[in-house]
């Protein structure tokens, strides 16, 4: 059965990830996505963690997608471009504001071949602006979108990274969004049009829903920024680390009688939801100096026959092989090549009426070439 983007055709002119994974979420619902690559090919192929010539984050961010290799700089490859773009309803880039338009590639001449294009751009900081010709890297924009403040806890202390490319990853989820959007735009008007997210904006529509509260009301905006708690709400046991998260009334009371501490019942400081966040720092202690009495084990066990929420700590290695993980059937394993079996995360989205598999492997350096373009006609 056909994914719900079958038939629709996407040319990925992408990079490294965010732009990648955009595309290979198109490509998972059932697009026909085409990687179009330079001779040196995308970057992330070179990158470590290899095996058979391929690179894990190529492979991972790459799936569903058939690779053609042209030259832009080449006035014929560039003639090809346009005639394949001719049969594409999506253009998905990440080159540095301008570029495309310098190399020929840009949304006003590709809309002049196809005027229903659908044409998604992607940039670091913006597209005007002081920021918006810096190089881009994952840290820059954690580090000017204010994420790295929020990580460490408060403006007093070391701000800190988040140890995954959230920035990279969040928005070629939102371009994804955006362009199926656009789709569904063009199916009800009939007109294309250009998309543009930048990874700056993404990052803060993503942490303005929770960490922004003090931001929010003009007039009344918080001029330093202090740690909700001293802990992070991991918890350290007997026997490694877990997190409990007690909110409310009955989530308290279930947790002071799993921890037989009902005497603390009775303290003002931890009566009412508004008491315990005033007095969140001791609150969290006394939960920490429980926890720490016994085992991960043991407390999940406890906790959860109080109806207290609650969950492991996971290591990499542990989650693959965790119950929950197995029982939502995410995780597979296919046979690649030149790679040999790899084990990879199905899209998250599941379709009642049109279910998505994986039809290909993330292809070779210009894989592709002659047959997508057989397909035009070429000989």
């Amino acid at each position: 059965m056909a994914g719900p983007l079958s038939g629709y055709r996407i040319l990925d002119l992408t990079s490294m990830v965010s732009g990648p994974l955009a595309a290979q979420m198109l490509g998972d619902q059932g697009a026909d996505v085409v990687k179009v690559e330079s001779p040196s090919g995308d970057h992330a192929r070179r990158v470590a963690t290899r095996r058979g010539g391929f690179s894990a984050a190529y492979l991972n961010n790459n799936r569903n997608k058939r690779s053609v290799v042209l030259n832009f700089k080449d006035q014929g490859d560039l003639e090809r471009f346009y005639r394949l773009a001719e049969t594409a309803d999506i253009v998905l880039q990440n080159y540095r504001p301008g570029v495309a338009e310098r190399i020929g590639v840009g949304y006003e001449h590709i809309k002049t071949i196809n005027a229903k294009i659908i044409y998604g751009s992607i940039a670091g900081f913006g597209f005007d602006g002081p920021l918006a010709q810096k190089p881009v890297f994952d840290p820059l924009i954690q580090a000017v979108s204010g994420l790295t403040t929020i990580q460490g806890g408060s403006d007093q202390v070391r701000p800190r990274l988040i140890r995954t490319i959230l920035p990279d990853k969040l928005t070629g989820i939102q371009m994804s969004q955006a362009l199926t959007a656009a789709l569904l735009h063009r199916e009800r008007t009939g007109e294309g049009q250009h998309v543009k997210v930048s990874m700056l904006d993404t990052v803060l529509y993503f942490i303005w829903s929770s960490d922004m509260g003090g931001h929010t009301f003009v007039g009344d905006e918080m001029a330093v920024e202090e740690a909700q708690s001293w802990i992070d709400l991991i918890y350290e046991t007997r026997s490694g680390h877990m997190s409990v998260a007690v909110m409310q009334d009955k989530e308290w009371r279930g947790f002071l009688v799993a921890a037989d501490r009902e005497d603390v019942l009775s303290d003002p400081r931890f009566q009412t939801a508004e008491a315990r966040e005033q007095y969140k720092n001791e609150r969290l202690a006394l939960i920490q100096d429980v926890l720490i009495t016994n085992t991960t084990e043991y407390w999940l066990e406890i906790l959860e026959k109080n109806q207290v929420p609650c969950a492991p700590v996971l290591t990499r290695t542990e989650i693959r092989q965790h119950p929950q993980v197995l029982a939502n059937d995410v995780l597979v394993e296919v046979d690649h090549p030149q790679a040999g079996t790899l084990r990879q995360v199905k899209n998250p989205a599941q379709f009642s009426k049109t279910v998505c598999e994986q039809q290909r492997y993330a292809p070779a350096l210009g894989e592709h070439t002659e047959q997508v373009f057989a397909e035009l006609g070429d000989g």
